[in-house]
């Protein structure tokens, strides 16, 4: 009697595997698309040469060859990108040309101080997200619901820009003189030794994130609030906050994840302007200052960063869902 083929099936582990090289494979085309087009979009910013040498470009010609030379300027555009992008993989962010310093070092400490305000934001945004959609969920329909859906509606349509020019005129002038306008730090100094210089950016950053995270957990939490298994839970008297707390908010992490990498993600590239308008010493002012001297290395090296922040954070919440659906953890075994 011959024995049973016995058939495999595929594991988890490989599942995942594949997963996870597919998601790596498309975020490297990402990045590489982005690299060219930010790399094409820059060559077109002007010369630099120019920015370099100011006044001194009509009457140089000697030192603008040299210069041109030295940044390989004189090369053809698919060449000069080839040499970038390898140094660029090497970890070469290249040189500055409005100062002649590494890129690296000129952009390292404000990587670090944005990262900072990022996570503080986020600190503070995801348990008011939260309890204000837990709270105008809970009360769908009543005077509750419509007042938060009123002001996240409102604040949501207002620029980031205008929210921290009031909470200037109101905090930090004669109205009310309880906190710096802009953000002053000595040489050497963190942010997060002059906390009180951080509360108007970190406070303009979550007015403007938390509506629309708000907005979107309501929502997901008033979806599942009206689905047969919580109204089945009613019926069997499970009390309403326990109905909430255990059956209603657990279904809500994987849109939770989703809204929340998204709003991350928009608040690397997205605080630019808040950290240029409060002086705040991260790659706000920095970009800006970039663009205006036509210091191309540092603007590719921080929309680089930028992106790649964005493919990762995106990567995370994805593999993040997956582990909080079981159906979805089930399906890569298959």
């Amino acid at each position: 009697m011959m024995g049973a083929t016995k058939v495999r099936r595929p594991s988890a582990a490989r599942g995942w595997t594949l997963w996870l090289l597919r998601r790596t494979a498309l975020a490297v085309l990402t990045l590489w698309l982005v690299s060219l087009l930010v790399f094409l979009a820059t060559s077109a910013l002007g010369d630099p040469v120019r920015a370099i040498l100011g006044k001194d470009y009509a009457v140089s010609p000697g030192r603008v060859a040299a210069i041109r030379e030295t940044l390989a300027l004189d090369r053809p555009l698919l060449v000069r990108y080839g040499r970038w992008l390898s140094r660029l993989l090497h970890g070469d962010l290249g040189t500055s040309v409005a100062n002649n310093l590494p890129v690296g070092e000129l952009v390292g400490d404000k990587i670090v101080n944005s990262g900072f305000l990022v996570l503080l934001v986020a600190i503070v945004m995801l348990p008011l997200a939260t309890g204000l959609a837990t709270l105008s969920g809970r009360h769908r329909g009543g005077p509750v619901d419509h007042a938060v859906g009123v002001v996240t509606l409102a604040l949501a349509g207002v620029p980031e820009f205008v929210t921290g020019i009031l909470l200037v005129a109101l905090l930090s002038t004669s109205v009310a003189h309880w906190l710096p306008a802009v953000t002053v730090l000595p040489i050497g100094t963190r942010p997060w030794n002059r906390p009180a210089s951080m509360v108007l950016p970190v406070a303009t950053l979550v007015i403007a994130v938390t509506p629309y995270l708000t907005r979107m957990l309501r929502s997901s939490l008033v979806e599942v609030l009206d689905s047969d298994y919580v109204e089945l839970a009613r019926l069997k008297g499970v009390p309403e906050a326990r109905v909430l707390r255990r059956h209603a908010l657990p279904n809500t992490v994987v849109p939770t994840i989703q809204v929340t990498a998204l709003q991350l993600a928009w608040l690397v590239g997205g605080a630019v302007m808040v950290e240029y308008l409060f002086n705040y010493p991260g790659i706000g002012a920095t970009m800006v200052d970039a663009v205006k001297n036509s210091d191309f290395p540092v603007v590719q090296a921080l929309t680089m960063v930028i992106a790649a922040v964005y493919v990762v954070v995106n990567l995370v919440a994805d593999v993040l869902s997956i582990l909080f659906t079981p159906r979805a953890r089930t399906g890569m075994a298959r």
